[in-house]
């Protein structure tokens, strides 16, 4: 006889069930956690990301460089289309996730940014930044680990700014992972 317990299987409703109730505790936890230095830092960081505009910066001064820097700003460029497409055009409409409820007596309101009308899942800045950085980096290393943090930072600031779940933001994150995979083979292809 043997002293192992069976576990009963694992649903599949069950565990998404758990992942929400997980993503809205850590959403909760960061909204009510005072951090009077970041809030302006990473409310400002989140309006600078609006529309790609930290990426489409970047690109610009990686084109002015010329040569493999500049292959990695179109690569970069390619991907955050990609992505943008993907979390716009297809993730928020298929999932319309609401946004996250702001309380009127909200404890910190200064670090809030303004809560846009599109649905939550997936987050479009986060899966821009990271396509991004996930292009580039390939094609011009020395540019891969600071624009992987400030995709990081993005995607962080997105949350502490109160209009998107961790959940979200894991999301953007992974689209943003695949669609670089998805411009670099197209560009390997081509090349070929």
């Amino acid at each position: 006889m043997s002293d192992r317990r069976t576990e009963p299987p694992i649903r599949t409703l069950d565990l998404v069930r758990d992942l929400a109730t997980l993503d809205q505790a850590l959403y909760e936890a960061v909204t009510v956690t005072k951090t009077p230095t970041l809030d302006t830092a990473l409310r400002r960081l989140s309006a600078a990301a609006d529309h790609s505009k930290l990426s489409f910066a970047v690109a610009a001064a990686l084109a002015l460089r010329g040569g493999r820097s500049r292959r990695a700003a179109a690569l970069g460029v390619a991907a955050v289309g990609v992505a943008s497409a993907g979390a716009n055009l297809l993730g928020k409409r298929l999932v319309r996730r609401p946004r996250p409820h702001r309380a009127v007596d909200s404890p910190f309101p200064g670090r809030h940014v303004p809560m846009p009308d599109s649905a939550s899942f997936p987050s479009g800045h986060t899966a821009s930044a990271v396509a991004f950085a996930a292009a580039v980096g390939p094609a011009f290393p020395v540019a891969a680990v600071p624009l992987g943090l400030l995709a990081c930072a993005v995607g962080y600031s997105r949350v502490h700014t109160g209009v998107h779940y961790p959940g979200d933001v894991v999301a953007g994150a992974l689209l943003g992972t695949g669609s670089a995979a998805l411009v670099l083979a197209a560009a390997t292809r081509l090349d070929g």
